[in-house]
C-alpha cells in the first residue's frame, strides 16, 4: 500500500476506535480488577457457536491448580454469560474432573477435531482456547500436552480440515507468539499471549482474558457486546499493568492477527483488528444490546459497514490502488460517523 493509503488507514482506524479509547480511560477503574457489576447473563444458547478449551500439561502442582481454575472459569463464562451451548463446548485437561471432559493428549485433540469436522457447518464459528505452557526450539513451536505435543503446523492442519473458516484461536501459553505465522489465514483471528517464541516464562494473560469476560468496562464502546478485540485489549492492558505494579520486566506481550498476513500486532493499527472488532463472544441480538429502536438501527448499520470493510480487504488484490483506497476511506468515514452516533445515544 502507498504511504498515503497507509496514513489514511491509520488515521481512520484511530478515528473509529477513539470512542472506545476515551470510554475506557474516562472510567477511572483500577487497572488490575474488573469493574462491577458484571455483564448480564445471556439465557439463550447460540447453536451456531462451538468451543474447544485445552488445558495442557502443567509441570507442577501450582500451575495445575491455576490451569484448572482458569478452565473452569472460562467454561462457566462461555456457557453462562455468552450463550455457548454446554454440549458444544469440549474440554480437554491434564486431569479431567467433569464427566464430559477428556484428557489433553494429542490423540484426543485429533479426535475432537475429527468430531467437529462432521458436526460443524460452514456458517458456524469455532473458538479454540489453549491454556498452559508452550515451547519453541528455534524452528518449531508447540503447545504442551499430556504425552507427545502438537506443533503449530499440526493445529493449522486440524483447523484447515474443518468446514468453517470462521475460527478464533486464543493461544494463551508461553512461547505462543510463533503460532501466528502458521495459523494466520483469511477469516481467522489469532490471539497469542506472547510476541515470539523467546518469551517462554509462564503467562498470566489467560487470567486477565477471563477477567475481561466478567467486566462491564471491557465493553468499551458500550454497545452491549464484548468483541474479540475488546477482550484482547482489556486483557493486554491488565497484563501490562500487572508487571508494572509488581516492578517487574514484562515477559509477555500479547499479539493479535486477523487479516491473514501472519504478522501479529499488540494493538489495532494499520488495518489490523477489523475482523476481531466485528466478532463477538456473546450472542446478544440487536434488540437486547440496544435500549431503543434508534440505537438498534445504528448497530445494524455498523454491522453492515464492518462486513463491507472485511469484504473489501479480501478483494484488495483485484482492485486498482486508487479504487481500493477511495472505497476504504469512504467506509471508514461512514463507520466513524455511526460509532459516534452510537456513543452519543448511550451517553
Amino acid at each position: 500500500m502507498k504511504p498515503r493509503a497507509q496514513q489514511i488507514v491509520v488515521l481512520l482506524t484511530s478515528l473509529f476506535l477513539c470512542a472506545s479509547c476515551s470510554a475506557q480511560t474516562s472510567r477511572q477503574v483500577a487497572p488490575s480488577e474488573p469493574s462491577s457489576p458484571p455483564l448480564k447473563p445471556v439465557p439463550r444458547s447460540d447453536l451456531n457457536k462451538f468451543a474447544i478449551i485445552i488445558g495442557g500439561a502443567s509441570g507442577e502442582e501450582t500451575y495445575a491448580k491455576q490451569f484448572d481454575q482458569w478452565i473452569s472459569d472460562l467454561n462457566n463464562a462461555l456457557t453462562t454469560n455468552f450463550g455457548f451451548p454446554a454440549q458444544q463446548v469440549k474440554i480437554l485437561s491434564e486431569k479431567p474432573v467433569e464427566p464430559a471432559a477428556a484428557r489433553a493428549t494429542a490423540d484426543e485433540v485429533k479426535r475432537t477435531f475429527a468430531t467437529l469436522k462432521s458436526s460443524m457447518q460452514p456458517e458456524n464459528v469455532l473458538f479454540v482456547f489453549l491454556i498452559g505452557h508452550g515451547t519453541f526450539d528455534g524452528k518449531e513451536a508447540k503447545f504442551n500436552l499430556v504425552g507427545p505435543d502438537l506443533s503449530a503446523v499440526d493445529y493449522n492442519n486440524l483447523l484447515s480440515s474443518l468446514p468453517t473458516r470462521r475460527i478464533v484461536i486464543f493461544n494463551m501459553a508461553s512461547a505462543s507468539g510463533e503460532f501466528i505465522k502458521k495459523l494466520s489465514a483469511k477469516g481467522r483471528i489469532v490471539v497469542t499471549a506472547t510476541r515470539n517464541g523467546q518469551e517462554q516464562n509462564a503467562t498470566r494473560f489467560a487470567g486477565f482474558f477471563i477477567a475481561a469476560l466478567k467486566a462491564s468496562d471491557a465493553d468499551t464502546d458500550q454497545d452491549g457486546h464484548i468483541s474479540v478485540l475488546e477482550a484482547f485489549a482489556y486483557a493486554s492492558r491488565l497484563t501490562a499493568d500487572f508487571y508494572a505494579r509488581a516492578g517487574r520486566l514484562a515477559t509477555e506481550h500479547a499479539l493479535l492477527d486477523d487479516n491473514g498476513d501472519g504478522v501479529g500486532r499488540e494493538k489495532a493499527e494499520a488495518g489490523e483488528g477489523l475482523l476481531a472488532r466485528a466478532t463477538y463472544l456473546d450472542s446478544l441480538n440487536m434488540e437486547q444490546a440496544a435500549a431503543n429502536a434508534a440505537t438498534a438501527k445504528l448497530l445494524r448499520e455498523r454491522t453492515r459497514l464492518e462486513g463491507e470493510i472485511e469484504q473489501l480487504i479480501g478483494r484488495k488484490g483485484s482492485l486498482a490502488d486508487a479504487e481500493y483506497e477511495a472505497s476504504l476511506e469512504r467506509l471508514f468515514i461512514e463507520l466513524a460517523k455511526v460509532n459516534r452516533s452510537i456513543k452519543q445515544a448511550g451517553s
